[in-house]
Order: structure tokens, then C-alpha cells, then sequence
């Protein structure tokens, strides 16, 4: 009797625990199935400066958002190290990121330059730091079509002091100095932060429009007259000079295989990449996808971006 009732009750298990229980048992499945792929995908996928004895021309991306260069700068001095390695192109598919990040990835290319020919290649995008960090170049190709330029700082302050205080919450600064809770995202800007923050912005503005005359050889006026942050075509940024050539990536290898003199079709090195990296790719893309496609669902327009870049 006793199990004829627990048969009864499995039987009449709410639906909602039934459809969770399902759920979790596909998703534990998606989540296995995802990984073999991934493992099965990057089976022998883990590159490195090649073996063979030819003229080598090495290839370093810079992808996304540009925040944490670290990973890229070892591959460039890695194959700026690399004798094998005649010339090094890199491609370019950013909008932009961190100053700071951005100034380090131009002067290691700029240092790599300085002992072999290194072309940059301008993909779908390579707007404001990621134009910036391909001045170190001594050749800039760009598609026709690349949405490049915006040489222009940016900074946003939010303040959500208002919804604070309909909360009934308050802070309380205590400060060593008039400055020191600068960018406070609880109360309005003072006209002395403004001015501060603004002559930072300009400070960094002039940096950008120096490495642009210095790199393009062009006078520092007339890239100020381009400097409002703009964005432009490729084949806009070949009529102001802001790049070299039109062309894909096929013809930035070529280029940089002939500044290197070498001859024939050269071999394409890429930086070596271990399994992990790759699945941290992988969820990463995925992952940024998911959530441009909830904020596109939130948004209710596909054109709406809530994220800026500061430069």
C-alpha cells in the first residue's frame, strides 16, 4: 500500500517542479555537450612560431574593447625576439577602450617597428584607441569600408544621487582634500571638478593628436581640424591621410612581406594560444552576445548602445 501511494504521488508531482527538473537535466546536458566541442574544436589548434625554416611574417589581432593589453604586448615582444619572424602584421578590430591600455599597445608596435616592418591592418573597426594604438605602424591598410577615426576623449560621470534620495538614502563624505572624491556618482559636478576633468580630457587629447602628426608625418593643425571625434571610412581616411592604403588583410600581408624583402608567399605565424584561452574566447563572445540580446529585447531598438568608451 505504502508504495502504491508514493507511486501516486510521483505520478501527481507538480508540473512546475517536473518543467524545472527538466530544464536543469538539458541544461547540464548543453553545458556538457559545449565543452567537448570546444575541447574537440581546439584539438590541435595551439599555434606557434612554426618549425619550418621559411620567411615568416607573424600576425597579432587586437580585438574588442581594449582594457587589459597584457596578453597582446607579450605577443609582440615575443616576436619582435623571434629572428625567424621577418615582419609582423597586426590586425585591428576595436573601438576604442582605455587610454592608457591603448598608449601601451601603440608604443610596443612603435617598438617593434623599430626592428622590423609592422602593417597594420584596419578590419570592421578600428575607431579612436584602436586607430590610436595603430600608429605605431609604419603602414595602415583599411578597407574601403572601415569605420575608423574618432580621435576624441570621453568621459561620463553618472549621478543616481536623485534616485538616492527618493530611496531615503544619504552619504557622507569625509575628504582630505577639495578633489578627492572626484567623479562621485552621488551629487552633481562642481564647476572646479568640471574644469578639472576637462583639462585632463584636453591633456589627453593632445597626446593622441601628437602620436597621429608624428606617426602620419602630418602637421599637428591640420589633424586637430580632424580631432573633434569623428568617425570616418576608410576611404575617407585615405583622402585625409589618416591611412596608407586601401586594401584587406591579404594585401597588409603582402605589404609588410615586401617592406621585409622577402620573397614568394611568406608563412602567417600566430601567437601561441593554449585551450583555456580559447574557451575563455569562446564563453566570452558567447556570453556578450546573450547580453546584447537582452538589452536589445530591454531596449526595444536594435541601434540603442548603452556603452561608450572613453577614448
Amino acid at each position: 500500500m505504502q508504495e502504491l501511494q508514493a507511486r501516486k504521488e510521483r505520478q501527481h508531482a507538480h508540473p512546475l517542479l517536473v518543467a524545472l527538473a527538466t530544464i536543469g537535466g538539458f541544461t547540464i546536458v548543453i553545458m556538457v555537450a559545449f565543452f567537448l566541442l570546444v575541447l574537440w574544436t581546439t584539438k590541435g589548434v595551439v599555434t606557434g612560431p612554426s618549425v619550418y625554416h621559411g620567411d615568416k611574417v607573424g600576425v597579432v589581432d587586437i580585438k574588442g574593447l581594449i582594457t587589459e593589453p597584457e596578453a597582446t604586448i607579450k605577443a609582440l615582444r615575443d616576436f619582435r625576439y623571434n629572428q625567424k619572424i621577418k615582419a609582423v602584421v597586426i590586425r585591428v578590430n576595436s573601438p576604442g577602450g582605455a587610454v592608457g591600455a591603448s598608449q601601451e599597445l601603440y608604443e610596443e608596435i612603435l617598438r617593434l617597428d623599430q626592428e622590423k616592418p609592422v602593417v597594420a591592418s584596419l578590419a570592421t573597426v578600428a575607431a579612436s584607441g584602436g586607430y590610436y594604438a595603430s600608429l605605431g605602424a609604419r603602414h595602415i591598410v583599411a578597407n574601403p569600408g572601415t569605420v575608423t577615426g574618432s580621435i576624441g576623449v570621453i568621459m561620463k560621470v553618472p549621478n543616481i544621487g536623485p534616485l538616492l534620495e527618493k530611496l531615503g538614502i544619504k552619504t557622507t563624505v569625509v575628504k582630505s582634500g577639495t578633489f578627492k572624491d572626484l567623479g562621485s556618482i552621488t551629487r552633481d559636478m562642481t564647476e572646479d571638478e568640471r574644469g578639472l576633468l576637462q583639462g585632463v580630457m584636453q591633456d589627453i587629447q593632445r597626446q593622441f593628436v601628437m602620436a597621429v602628426a608624428k606617426s602620419r608625418k602630418l602637421p599637428e593643425e591640420q589633424v586637430s581640424a580632424l580631432a573633434d571625434g569623428r568617425i570616418m571610412t576608410g576611404h575617407q581616411a585615405l583622402d585625409t591621410k589618416l591611412v596608407d592604403e586601401l586594401g584587406n588583410f591579404s594585401v597588409a600581408v603582402d605589404k609588410a612581406a615586401s617592406l621585409a624583402g622577402i620573397e614568394g608567399r611568406p608563412e602567417l605565424v600566430y601567437p601561441k594560444r593554449d585551450r583555456l584561452s580559447i574557451m575563455r574566447e569562446l564563453l566570452q563572445e558567447e556570453g556578450t552576445k546573450t547580453l546584447s540580446n537582452v538589452l536589445r529585447q530591454l531596449l526595444g531598438s536594435p541601434t540603442n548602445n548603452p556603452v561608450s568608451y572613453g577614448i
